[in-house]
């Protein structure tokens, strides 16, 4: 299993030594783009790490926070895009269809790149109905790295919040998940 992190503005700077990628929060809703997004690319990039981008969804609007997503997110052969489908900071959140129509736009929008599903392991279990993940599902279950406690097939694991979000990914090799990311 490769290990990775995900970040958003609250990291500053973080350390590339022993990942293989890096995914970095772009945008959120239809109004919020990370301020430290070209630096933590060019960190990620630098750092000779798998790069990809996502989104923090909001209820409502699908279509324009998918256009409002791409045309923020950097466009880069190989590079992974994906919807983080959980609570907002007021308790709401999209609904299952809303994210399925998130990820299809997404799809659609940039037909040559991954489209993944970030959810945590209630949303998973108890929220979705389609079990609709995009090109792949990025399931947040703090446990031990690479055993997530649900029985669908994951591509991306994030085990643990502390210090920062660390995560493995189900490929046997940097080569592999390169390849991966770069076919659509």
């Amino acid at each position: 299993m490769l290990r990775g992190i995900d970040v958003s503005s609250h990291q500053s700077t973080f350390n590339t030594d022993g990942l293989s990628f890096v995914i970095i929060k772009a945008t959120e809703g239809r109004s919020y783009i990370n301020p430290k997004l070209t630096a933590q690319t060019k960190l990620a990039r630098d750092g000779g790490c798998v790069v990809g981008f996502y989104h923090f969804l909001w209820p409502g609007n699908i279509a324009d926070q998918a256009k409002y997503f791409v045309s923020k997110a950097p466009e880069k052969a190989g590079d992974l895009l994906a919807v983080d489908w959980e609570w907002t900071g007021d308790h709401t959140a999209a609904s299952n269809a809303e994210k399925d129509r998130f990820i299809r736009e997404v799809k659609r929008l940039r037909p040559n790149h991954r489209v993944l599903l970030y959810a945590n392991r209630d949303f998973w279990l108890n929220r979705d109905s389609t079990s609709y993940a995009g090109d792949g599902l990025w399931i947040a279950d703090y446990v031990t790295a690479g055993k997530p406690r649900i029985k669908a097939k994951w591509t991306f694991h994030q085990y643990t919040s502390t210090p920062l979000d660390k995560n493995v990914a189900r490929f046997e090799s940097e080569d592999a998940l390169r390849a991966w990311a770069s076919s659509s």
